[in-house]
């Protein structure tokens, strides 16, 4: 494999891992706040974020290529209202979502079939996280905080 693909999936392995601290800092803003729904719906988004890292570096590993883990800043803990969450939650898969696509491209213009196809399950993937999101922000503007705890009941559903 080229040597700045791999360094780039490295790069994008390790974003996957400090996305699950962000999601795991998110849960338990939610367990202080007595949120279980959120709290659960977050800690499935956490434990999805450590498993798209595992898929990269089994990726590499597959491949011959070594993986490198590489440490991160602190996530943020603290915030202002479950809309604010779910916004930096979108913006943060949108940020997710453009790597994604740079990684794509790069495998098109290595003619790296084998990480195009690899890398087509996480184009798809993305499609579906911003789509969570946007109908999380989307439910709470329309519920308000009167219909957080129904949304909340609703999240706690949430499966694997």
């Amino acid at each position: 494999m080229d040597k700045k693909f791999v360094e780039a999936i490295n790069t994008q392995l390790n974003f996957e891992i400090e996305s699950a601290h962000v999601y795991l800092a998110m849960q338990n803003y939610f367990a202080n706040k007595s949120l279980k729904g959120f709290e659960h719906w977050f800690q499935i988004q956490f434990r999805e974020e450590l498993e798209h890292a595992q898929k990269f570096m089994d990726y590499l590993n597959d491949r011959g290529e070594r993986v490198e883990i590489r440490g991160f800043e602190n996530p943020r803990n603290d915030f202002e209202s479950i809309l604010e969450i779910l916004e930096v939650s979108l913006n943060h898969e949108k940020e997710v979502t453009r790597r994604i696509n740079n990684l794509m491209k790069m495998a098109i213009d290595l003619n790296d079939y084998a990480s195009i196809s690899f890398l087509q399950w996480y184009v798809d993937e993305q499609v579906e996280e911003e789509a969570n999101f946007s109908e999380l922000i989307d439910k709470v503007e329309m519920l308000g905080n009167t219909g957080i705890f129904m949304l909340d009941r609703e999240l706690g559903k949430r499966e694997d």
